[in-house]
């Protein structure tokens, strides 16, 4: 798989398209790109599932992109697996042990390596679900009705 330039995409946000793509299409998730989880933390892709797991998958498009990440362990936190989602081309062996790996480009994706599953505790899992609702739900009227979005925040 290799990523095929869209010039109103970057890198990062065509692997997070063809992730959102095979997560909803195969694994039947909801998906959410560019969510915040809390305030000063934005995660690529979440991902709701089925049966109300959890999953995070951070895209990097470079060896670059990834070395300028600190922040991913943050992520743990929020989600019952976490993902890398990257293109073939990306040397593999730069990832954490312990964290799943997709293979992705800007049409689909396929899952490598799951993440280890970590449960979210219930009171966390209840209130992110609602604010993934909530931030959906605010992300497609601002599609439907973009004037009404008058503050210009989603959630």
């Amino acid at each position: 798989m290799t990523i095929h330039t869209d010039p109103a995409l970057m890198p990062g946000q065509l692997l997070a398209r063809g992730v959102c793509r095979h997560l909803s299409g195969a694994h039947g998730f909801a998906v959410v790109e560019e969510f915040v989880p809390e305030r000063g933390r934005r995660v690529d892709v979440m991902a709701l599932g089925p049966k109300g797991e959890i999953w995070v998958i951070e895209c990097k498009s470079s060896r670059a992109d990834f070395m300028s990440d600190g922040k991913w362990q943050g992520y743990l936190d929020w989600c019952d697996r976490y993902f890398w989602a990257v293109d073939e081309a990306f040397p593999t062996d730069l990832l954490p042990e312990g964290t799943g790996l997709i293979i992705a480009d800007a049409y689909d994706a396929e899952i490598l390596r799951m993440g280890p599953e970590s449960k979210l505790a219930g009171a966390r899992r209840n209130a992110l679900i609602r604010r993934f609702a909530l931030h959906a739900a605010k992300r497609l009227q601002a599609l439907r009705d973009p004037g009404a979005m008058l503050d210009g925040r989603i959630g």
